[in-house]
């Protein structure tokens, strides 16, 4: 199967930037949100960026105006999806809202299509079943910000045919980024069981006060040569996210050491979901740089 088409549904923080390395990689490219607003947000910062590779010698003016030749925007899934043979699928990380997504994309889509979701931790088994193409579903974990960072987990489940999961690999190499293929499934996959377990740990010294967030990311960066500390983590990816992502886990093990732990709990109720919001641990002015 030769993947020609893509498409990206959910035009947030990751969609939109995972359909531009797919624009950038040669593909026609859609990239789809419900919410309009959303979409002409994510046209303008994907111009803000590609304008400064151009400035900074990344990219030539002719290649960025080639790719958003081949980026188009629009809020109908059937015109993003109906001609597709390769769907990612970046919504928000909440189960019940991937499997109705997924449901829709399995009648919409070609048969032939591959149907990938970008979940951070969401294994791709909890959702290939509401489809008629099991075989044709996995995981393509890309990394925030997915314009910088050079990784993607392809996770295949026992129902991912090895077809799908090769040709996964092969979109991520299209869009130059390493790809990994993990060949078991675990809630979370590598990175970020590795993450969660520092963050775990950085909150609890946190709330039991041994040591405020600023020193615990000072530390951190400059004792484990981390280029963020846990709390700027969390804020740069939002605090949302790794509130569902927490719930998530705690969902699936039940083990009360998965809940969000109170502090994320607190931010996200008082809506200080970090940069985006312009507070979280830290507060932000407008150019998204720390007020002293």
């Amino acid at each position: 199967m030769r993947v020609n088409k893509l498409a990206v549904i959910g035009a947030g923080s990751m969609g939109h930037q995972i359909a531009m390395l797919g624009a950038l990689g040669g593909y026609s490219t859609v990239l789809q949100d419900l919410n309009e607003e959303v979409l002409e947000k994510a046209k303008e910062t994907l111009h803000g960026i590609m304008d400064k590779w151009v400035k900074k010698g990344k990219i030539s003016e002719g290649d960025k105006n080639e790719a958003f030749n081949r980026l188009t925007f629009t809020p109908s899934l059937e015109e993003a999806a109906g001609e597709a043979d390769f769907v990612i699928e970046a919504v928000v990380e909440k189960l019940d809202v991937k499997r109705e997504v997924f449901q829709k994309l399995d009648k919409i889509a070609p048969s032939k299509a591959i149907l990938a979701t970008n979940s951070s931790t969401i294994v791709s088994s909890l959702i290939a079943d509401v489809t008629e193409r099991p075989d044709r579903v996995c995981n393509m974990h890309f990394f925030f910000p997915a314009l910088v960072m050079d990784c993607v987990e392809v996770v295949k489940g026992d129902h991912t045919s090895e077809e799908t999961a090769q040709i996964a690999m092969e979109v991520s190499e299209q869009m130059n980024r390493t790809a990994v293929l993990l060949h078991k499934e675990i809630s979370g996959f590598i990175a970020n069981r590795i993450l969660f377990a520092i963050q775990k740990e950085a909150m609890s010294l946190y709330e039991n006060g041994y040591a405020d967030f600023k020193d615990i990311d000072t530390i951190t960066k400059k004792a484990l040569s981390h280029p963020l500390g846990p709390f700027e983590l969390l804020d740069l990816s939002g605090i949302d996210v790794g509130y569902y992502v927490m719930q998530q886990q705690y969902n699936e093990t039940g083990n009360p050491l998965d809940q969000p732990p109170k502090t994320i709990t607190d931010k996200v109720e008082a809506g200080e979901l970090g940069r985006k919001t312009g507070k979280g641990f830290y507060e932000y002015s407008e150019n998204g740089r720390v007020r002293s």
